[in-house]
């Protein structure tokens, strides 16, 4: 959590480097939105993420999807997404392979539980070598229940 013992009106000098590709992004999207400087636009994107990820921390039943561009010839990057989903198997509900250009993949991973679980799974994926990319997007709406055993008539009832 930010400190509240700093005055607004100070300010840290920080130097980034982004890959190009990620850079003329930027800088569009700085345009599109009408920042009059780089760090008014980058205080602003992560001013956005910062809120989203204190929002998402708590205990909140969500629903949602994990998105990951990843290296599929990277070996043993697949056993160990798949393993990971495993490990998580009560809030993982489903998956989604679609392949890229260039021996890319993209997943796209239906998740439902506490946020903070899912946030603590998204964060052991995003993290394993070979993912390029990911996030985590979730919804307050939640799905309806799976059917349980419970729930499932006999075929001769």
């Amino acid at each position: 959590m930010p400190d509240e013992t700093h005055k607004p009106d100070t300010a840290q000098r920080i130097t980034i480097s982004l890959p190009d590709p990620v850079f003329h992004q930027f800088e569009e999207l700085m345009v599109e939105r009408g920042f009059q400087n780089r760090s008014q636009a980058i205080a602003e994107v992560l001013s956005q993420h910062i809120a989203d990820y204190y929002s998402l921390k708590g205990n909140r039943m969500m629903a949602g999807t994990i998105t990951l561009f990843y290296d599929h010839k990277r070996p043993g990057l697949k056993q160990q997404i798949a393993d990971i989903q495993h490990e998580s198997i009560r809030e993982v509900i489903s998956s989604l392979h679609v392949l890229l250009e260039n021996s890319n993949t993209m997943e796209v991973i239906l998740v439902q539980g506490a946020a903070k679980r899912l946030r603590q799974i998204a964060n052991k994926l995003l993290a394993c070598k070979g993912v390029l990319a990911g996030r985590l997007n979730l919804s307050r709406t939640l799905m309806p229940p799976i059917q349980t055993e419970s729930d499932a008539v006999e075929p001769n009832s």
